[in-house]
């Protein structure tokens, strides 16, 4: 069953800015940390950042630190991730999942994920 349904892709030249979007249903939302991933083409899966379940903290790869930025609203089941100074090495698929990875996850995609939303950075 599907759970989590990603947005806010597109095509956006280095330097600029997106603001990706996470909807969840399914589950309690609020007992939930939320992770970013993304993929690139022909890579493996890319553990991006993580948020506590009251967004009391947050983790970020060292690639984004800085540059992205996690949120979430849990009135909205919603987890976000702002995405500043992009870099053309940011192009991938972004996918959000529930519960806790990091850098050192082992990820693959999950019945539970949705389709995805795609970042393009060229010039």
């Amino acid at each position: 069953e599907r759970q989590l349904v990603e947005s806010g892709g597109g095509l956006v030249q280095p330097g600029g800015s997106l603001r990706l979007s996470c909807q969840a249903s399914g589950f309690p939302f609020n007992n939930y940390g939320m992770t970013w991933v993304r993929q690139a083409p022909g890579k493996e899966f890319e553990w991006v950042s993580y948020i506590t379940p009251g967004s009391s903290s947050t983790e970020y790869a060292d690639s984004v630190r800085g540059r992205f930025t996690i949120s979430r609203d849990n009135a909205k089941n919603t987890v976000y991730l702002q995405l500043n100074s992009l870099k053309t090495e940011d192009t991938a698929m972004y996918y959000c999942a529930k519960g806790y990875y990091n850098a050192d996850s082992t990820i693959s995609p999950q019945d539970y994920w949705g389709p995805g939303t795609q970042v393009t950075v060229s010039s």
